[in-house]
Order: C-alpha cells, then sequence, then structure tokens
C-alpha cells in the first residue's frame, strides 16, 4: 500500500542553527542580510548568488512599484513579432534580483510578537470548539466541529511551517519550540518535515529533486499495479496520503521523516530527527492516555477525525498550488532546470473565508520564492511583484465563501496529470487513457 503514497509539502530554509543544506543551490536567498541593506547584484537562475551591500533610501511603495523595464520591453517585443502565444516553460526575461527589488522591505521584517499573537489565537479557538462540542456532545454538533477542527488543525500546522522556514522569527530557537509544540500537537515530525520540506523548495519543480507531489516518470508508472495506480489517483485515497508519506515517502524515493538514517538526512541533522520523533511519541503517548480517559470513541471524535480533516487540507492545498491549471505547466530536469524557473510553476489559490483562518498560505508564488517572507506580508509581496512576473504569475481563481469550486479543480487533475515523460528536461504531464 505505501507505494502509491503522495508526497505532501515541502523547504525550508534552515534558521542559523542550521547553516548547511543539503541540496539546492538557493541557500543565499533563504536567509539574506539585514533587508533594508540588501540588494541582489547578480544571479543566473540558481546556479549561484551574489550579494552587496548597500544603503537604501526608504521608498513611498504606496504610491507606486517599480518594475524592470525588461517586462515592457519584451512585451512590446511580443506585439512586434506578432503576439506570439506565451510559452510557460521559456526563460523568463527577468531575474530573481528584479522581484527581490520589487518588494517593499518592510515585508521582511519579522516580528515575533505578532507570529506569537497568531499562535495565541489559533490555539485559544481550538480548545474554544473543542469545549464547545464536548458540552453538546450532539450529532448535529459534530460534522461542523470536524470541519472547523480539521481546519484549525491545518492552520497550526501552516505556523509550525513558518517556523521551519525561518520566517515565525529571527531567533532559531524560538523557531524551534514552537515549531515543535504546534507540529507535535498535529503529530508531525517537526525537524524531519522541515528537512524534507526545505528540501521541496530548493528543488521545487524539479522531477526527479523535488520532494513534494513530484510526477512519476513514465517508467515508475508503467511498473505501478493498477490498483496502486486507482489509489493514487482516485479520491479521496490521495488526500490522505500524508502520514504514510511521513513513514515511506512517495514512489521511486525511500526514507522516512522519523528515522535519523535516513536518506533525508545527513548525519550532522541526526540529534534534530531523535528530538522531534521523541516528541511526536510523547504526543502519541498523551493521546494513548485520554483514550483511556475519556473513551477512545469520544477521542475519535474529538481529535481522530479533526486530524483526518487537517491532513485532507494539507494534501489538498499542496498538490493544488502545483497542479491543476487550465494551461500545462512545465517540470524540469538539467540545465534547463533552475530555482527561479522551478518556483514559477508554483500557483497561487484563493480559498474566501479560509485565507485568513490559514494565514494566507494560498499567496504561494512569491512564498516558494522567498519562504523567508513573514505569512502577514505574503499579500502585499505578491502585489509588488506582479508587474515584474507579467504573464509568469497566474491570477487564481476567485472563490466564494468556502473553496467548493477546488474540489473540481482536483477532480479534473487527477484525471489528467498522471506522469511525464522519461526523456526530455522541459517535460508536461500525460495522461493515461486506460485510466479513466
Amino acid at each position: 500500500m505505501a507505494s502509491w503514497v503522495l508526497s505532501e509539502c515541502g523547504v525550508s530554509p534552515l534558521p542559523r542553527l542550521y547553516p548547511k543544506p543539503r541540496t539546492g543551490h538557493a541557500q543565499a536567498f533563504l536567509n539574506p542580510p539585514n533587508p533594508s541593506k540588501l540588494r541582489i547584484s547578480r544571479t543566473d537562475f540558481g546556479n549561484s548568488f551574489s550579494f552587496c551591500l548597500v544603503n537604501h533610501k526608504e521608498r513611498n511603495w504606496a504610491l507606486r512599484v517599480s518594475a524592470p523595464l525588461t517586462v515592457g520591453q519584451v512585451e512590446e517585443e511580443s506585439k512586434e513579432n506578432g503576439g506570439e502565444e506565451f510559452d510557460p516553460g521559456a526563460p523568463p526575461p527577468f531575474k530573481l534580483s528584479d522581484i527581490r527589488a520589487a518588494i517593499p522591505n518592510h515585508c521582511w521584517v519579522k516580528d515575533p510578537w505578532r507570529s506569537m499573537s497568531y499562535v495565541v489565537r489559533d490555539v485559544v479557538v481550538v480548545f474554544g470548539l473543542a469545549a464547545v462540542a464536548a458540552y453538546f456532545n450532539n450529532w448535529a454538533v459534530w460534522p461542523l466541529y470536524w470541519f472547523a477542527q480539521g481546519t484549525m488543525f491545518w492552520a497550526l500546522f501552516v505556523l509550525g511551517h513558518d517556523c521551519g522556514h525561518g520566517s515565525f522569527s529571527n531567533d532559531p530557537k524560538l523557531n524551534s519550540v514552537v515549531g515543535h509544540l504546534l507540529h507535535s500537537s498535529i503529530l508531525v515530525p517537526y525537524h524531519g518535515w522541515r528537512i524534507s520540506h526545505r528540501t521541496h523548495h530548493q528543488n521545487h519543480g524539479h522531477v526527479e529533486n523535488d520532494e513534494s507531489w513530484h510526477p512519476l516518470s513514465e517508467k515508475i508508472y508503467k511498473n505501478l499495479d493498477n490498483v496502486t495506480k486507482k489509489l493514487r489517483f482516485t479520491l479521496p485515497f490521495p488526500m490522505l496520503a500524508y502520514p504514510i508519506y511521513l513513514w515511506s515517502r512517495s514512489p521511486g524515493k525511500t526514507g522516512s521523516h522519523f528515522h535519523p538514517d535516513s536518506d533525508l538526512f545527513v548525519p550532522s541533522e541526526r540529534k534534530d530527527v531523535i528530538t522531534s520523533t521523541v516528541c511526536w511519541t510523547a504526543m502519541v503517548a498523551l493521546l494513548v492516555g485520554l483514550s483511556f480517559l475519556m473513551g477512545p470513541l469520544q477521542l475519535l471524535k474529538l481529535y481522530g477525525i479533526p486530524y483526518l480533516g487537517f491532513v485532507t487540507w494539507l494534501d489538498l492545498v499542496t498538490y493544488l498550488h502545483h497542479h491543476g491549471h487550465e494551461q500545462k505547466l512545465p517540470w524540469y530536469r538539467g540545465e534547463e532546470w533552475s530555482y527561479l524557473r522551478g518556483g514559477l510553476t508554483t500557483l497561487d489559490r484563493d480559498y474566501g473565508w479560509i485565507n485568513n483562518i490559514h494565514h494566507d498560505i494560498g499567496t504561494h508564488v512569491i512564498h516558494h520564492l522567498f519562504p523567508q517572507i513573514p505569512h502577514y506580508h505574503l499579500i502585499e509581496a505578491t502585489e509588488a511583484a506582479k508587474p515584474v512576473l507579467g504573464k509568469y504569475y497566474r491570477e487564481p481563481q476567485k472563490s466564494g465563501p468556502l473553496p467548493f469550486y477546488l474540489l473540481g479543480v482536483l477532480l479534473r487533475s487527477m484525471k489528467k496529470d498522471h506522469y511525464v515523460s522519461d526523456t526530455g528536461d522541459v517535460v508536461y504531464y500525460q495522461t493515461d487513457p486506460e485510466l479513466n
């Protein structure tokens, strides 16, 4: 069964406590110098980055956002060439430094008090919902509670996710403590996840090296048995894959997020992985104790079903930020891949009322390119970057109060996005006609 599991969420930049990333070429962007004095002087699409320190004057970003001249020039050239169709797999006419320069300086500032206020808000809501549900203990209330609490568990995950990226605060110890408390409470091994998520961000959009919902190659796909294929592409099974992924990853990859000797980690990360596994085990022991105290059925209603709701949210959101656009998006190999081009294949999504609840994680493009930006600045940073990104930014479809439309997007993608070719450095999803 484990072979059908899909991977979920993906890289966080390491805080200063973890200075040596194992893979990727984007580390210089993951922990930049003082943003008020930073200018990126050169980048070659992910192969190297260099910085120079300069003095910046304050800019009035409320008035306008400047975009590099190259964007306008390219659009004019396109018109002169007869308006050729936009190619999402073509190298962009701008650099990562151009996007970085367009984002206001204050968007890079991390406020630990503000970050903690979101933690307090979410924890109060979680315990409040549980208290209300337990008090009424009514089958008219339980389904509402399960949806609400599953969403709040997902919100807790997103805050822990910020800790893993170092966007929660500039204090690695605070990030680690808060990250462990939040993630352990929803059965996520904080450091194990943090490290594999870092690999996802540093290799986003790469067929072989990406870690989250990366495509299967044609060879791996055709070697799967029919039952595994059906499970992988038939709802709801893919949306419940995350817990199994933590233990065995996805097809074509090996390793466990709980085992310090897994090939996910390097020897210097051994203590971190053990620490997180111990915290995860302590949470499991607490849940076992609570099952004896309140009864297994009550624990299932208060915690078990909301946990499955959280898993569904995690798999759904992660998948839809990398799949399901009406125009097929490229995946890369070899010299065609770069940090910038891989990041530009991610998608923003609108979740209606859920946007605020899950801390605007739907603003995913800028998050992938600059994961050190705090979640409460992502919307502003995205608006500032749009003039630079041009057609490489794809406006998300507007949602109603609840994002039911995303279920249709998910179903369509699951029916056609099955595998990519074993050859070629710029590839697109292909469809298995026998699966439909």
